[in-house]
């Protein structure tokens, strides 16, 4: 049986740590095979369940053992392997689900860029465009359209999560309007609309990305009349007028892109808009080990960053806007609420 361990010496916790690539790894070996979904509520052998998946028995368990060390699947005294409240996370249809998020972080162009880390490091400049010879997002569309697609179903899925959890923190009592900067396919703008059936929308994003857009804000869908979908970048521009606007996780890119967000929402919403941006911090959060490791990955790929509470304040600030509140949204999402002045 392999039980979850203690707290190791510093120096086993060091070997731990050097080989976290060998449970990224096994994390993505186990989601790509289809194993926790397989796995029902009752114990499987190893046996029955490589026989499920179509692998070798022996390899399988080995898989397993390796992530029940981390919590990721119980081995059993008789052997038999059992779900987790983590390794229940790995399932498409949990309703919390972080497959898409596990495949996202383990992609192979990952595994090409972290090498490079130290480079980045010195340099402050990302990698990828050195190793693919094209800014990233360029990259994935159009020569690893299937890691674009990974990305757009880890996005959808961490935004329909969050969504709910913005929705619940944001009291919009009195306005009439709220624009989704950036938004996606606009979870956020649907949650807020449902929670004020008086109120308007809008979704700006890419066209690429707005054209996905979730059906209930396009034709026929039950919030078409109250939104509008706007197609556009928004470090160009936001031709769109609200009361309030929403910018969630877009602001950690390079400091030239979010500044010029945040003058064309400024311009855009003029004197008394509220302006709400919503980021993972590095620090003040129960989520650092996992906003820090994103932090590096933004570095890799696209030279951007995530925020300390500072650094946020600072880059509002600087923008014009008055920071009146900051507030967790859940543990690994930070509210900056704000205003134009004059």
């Amino acid at each position: 049986m392999t039980t979850v361990q203690s707290a190791p010496p510093p120096p086993m916790r060091l070997r731990e740590l050097v080989f976290g690539a060998a449970c990224a790894a096994a994390l993505r070996a186990c989601a790509r095979l289809g194993v926790p979904d397989a796995l029902g509520e009752e114990p499987m052998t190893p046996e029955d369940l490589a026989a499920a998946v179509k692998t070798e028995p022996r390899p399988l368990l080995r898989l397993l053992r390796a992530l029940s060390c981390h919590g990721v699947f119980a081995e059993q005294p008789d052997g038999r392997i059992a779900h987790t409240e983590m390794s229940r996370l790995l399932r498409e249809d949990d309703p919390n689900s972080l497959r898409d998020i596990t495949l996202w972080c383990t992609e192979p162009w990952t595994w090409d860029a972290w090498p490079r880390l130290d480079e980045a490091v010195r340099t402050g400049d990302n990698v990828v465009e050195d190793l693919y010879g094209k800014e990233f997002f360029t990259y994935l569309n159009e020569d690893v359209p299937e890691s674009a697609a990974v990305f757009n179903r880890a996005m959808t899925r961490s935004s329909e999560q969050s969504a709910r959890d913005v929705a619940a923190l944001l009291d919009l009592t009195g306005s009439t309007s709220v624009a989704d900067i950036g938004g996606g396919q606009g979870h956020v703008v649907a949650s807020l609309l449902d929670k004020y059936p008086t109120m308007r929308g809008a979704l700006l994003d890419l066209p690429r990305v707005v054209e996905n857009a979730v059906p209930r804000l396009r034709d026929g869908g039950d919030l078409a009349d109250r939104v509008r979908v706007v197609p556009g970048d928004v470090r160009a521009a936001v031709p769109v007028q609200a009361d309030v606007y929403v910018i969630k996780n877009i602001l950690e890119w390079d400091d030239d892109s979010t500044a010029r967000t945040l003058a064309n929402v400024i311009a855009a919403g003029g004197p008394g808009a509220r302006v709400v941006a919503i980021e993972n911090l590095v620090d003040d959060t129960p989520s650092m080990r996992f906003s820090t490791a994103m932090d590096l990955l933004l570095l890799l790929n696209v030279g951007g960053a995530k925020h300390t509470t500072q650094s946020m304040l600072d880059r509002l600030t600087a923008a014009g806007l008055v920071v009146d509140d900051v507030q967790p949204v859940n543990p690994y999402l930070h509210a900056f609420d704000c205003h134009v002045p004059g």
